[in-house]
This record gives C-alpha cells, structure tokens and sequence, in this order.
C-alpha cells in the first residue's frame, strides 16, 4: 500500500475517509513517516471544526457509531450517501435509510449494474430513493429514464423488459430503448440554450448551467438574478442560524427539565 486517503479530523469517518491525525502519529519514526506536521494539521482542525456546524445538517444522525461499518456490506460511495441523506432529510424520513441501503442493490440490478460513479450513482441512488418513499418504479425520475433509454450508453447488463416498460411508461422519447451511439441523437444544443435563457442568463457560465441542468439551472438562475426568492430552506445555513437552534434546544431541555422537576 502506496497511498492511504485521509481528511482532516472534523470531516472525517462516516461516509468520508479516516482521520489524518492519528496516522500521522502512528507512522512517526517509522519507514512510512508522512513528514507532514501534527501542530499545523491540528491548526486546520480548529478552524474547520468553527465552521463545520453550519454543514451538520448533512450528516447521518440515525446511529451513533461514527464509523460507517455498514458500508462493508452496502458499498455505497460517500458521495452517494451524503445525496441520499439529504434527500431523506427532505421527505422527513431519514429513519428509512436503511431500508434504502437494502433497496439499492436491487435497484441497481434492475438497472443493468451501471458503475457506482457520477452521474449513474446518483441515478441509481435518487430511483432507490424513491422506490423506497413511493414504491417501486412507482415514481421515476426523469435521469432514470433517460438512463434506461440509452442515453448514457448501454448498461454492463442487459435490463428486463419488465423494468423497461415500467420506466419508460409514458416517456417522451418513446417505449423502445435505442441501439445507436447516444450522442448520433443529439442535436446543436448551444445556440438553443443561449435562445432559451436570453432574458435571464448574464454570461456563458449562466449558459452552460442551463444547458446542462435545465429544470435546476432555471431555477438556481432565477434564485441568483432575484427573479424569485430564494426560499429560506434552501438557504445555505450561517454560523448565527447554528448558534440560535443550539439556543432553542438549550431552552427546551431546561423547560423540559422543569417539567420533570
């Protein structure tokens, strides 16, 4: 072994890599010595455990174990996980993600085994969601038919006609999946996508974000021009919104404890 992926001690376990700390500690003075120094690796972790909490929204809460063991069995990437996670936090149902870690592998079969990497993670990961929440093939996403289709290229495996008909169920582009290269389908995208965001995009990043992810692109861009308000959920948390729900909890628990006095 050559190379060990670390992170910082704050962001560090659950779904991402194990600390750095402690390996550079145990490998001190020895022939894998990192060289890297422990005061100025401490001297990070401070600042970034300042402004973790803003982020703390993002974890996985459901256990206490900071250790994510499962993943041993599931082989869930983080990146999948952390998508996942926030997903349920947004139906209220972060509860059932492990019946989500028991969906996805058959979720993933059913699809033809597309590689765990973006974007056919978050494909597999987004559908196993809501296979779990609605029930199965009950609720497609849009990415999942277009997966299906061909228009990522063809599955490792071949998909049954069973899951074909119930994900191309009412599927703009047709029942039958196609046979060609992907891109042979694709029209001139560019001038279309300057036409279609001509009263709202400012530049070309603001283009390519449309042309890359139309219905969210739209959305971010009105968002970020004030065309709509930004609704307070989406807000990106601050460090005063942390310190006034640790305020709210604090109360609570003293209120709660006067209660049971």
């Amino acid at each position: 072994m050559d190379i060990v992926d670390t992170a910082l001690a704050p962001f560090a376990l659950r779904s991402s890599q194990p600390a750095v700390e402690p390996i550079v500690v145990a490998l001190e003075g020895t022939p894998w010595d990192s060289e890297l120094d422990l005061s100025k690796l401490l001297k990070l972790g401070e600042y970034i455990e300042s402004i973790a909490p803003k982020y703390r929204d993002f974890l996985d809460t459901t256990r206490m174990a900071v250790i994510d063991t499962s993943v041993l069995k599931h082989q869930i990437p983080g990146g999948m996980i952390s998508n996942m996670v926030s997903q349920l936090r947004q139906q209220k149902a972060l509860h059932r993600i492990d019946e989500v870690y028991a969906e996805l592998p058959q979720t993933r079969r059913d699809l033809g085994y597309p590689p765990l990497v973006t974007p056919t993670s978050q494909i597999v990961g987004v559908q196993a969601v809501l296979n779990v929440l609605f029930g199965r093939y009950k609720m497609v996403s849009k990415e999942t038919q277009d997966y299906v289709y061909g228009l990522y290229g063809r599955p490792p495996v071949g998909i049954s006609d069973e899951i074909k008909k119930l994900v191309l169920k009412g599927y703009k582009r047709g029942k039958e999946p196609i046979t060609c290269r992907p891109a042979d389908l694709i029209g001139p995208e560019m001038e279309k996508a300057k036409e279609e965001t001509k009263d709202l995009a400012k530049n070309i990043c603001d283009t390519l974000i449309y042309a890359l992810f139309p219905q969210t692109g739209t959305q971010f861009l009105k968002w970020k021009y004030g065309v709509e308000p930004m609704p307070e959920k989406v807000k990106p948390k601050t460090l005063e919104d942390v310190k006034r729900e640790d305020e709210a909890i604090a109360k609570a628990k003293i209120e709660a404890q006067k209660k049971n006095a």
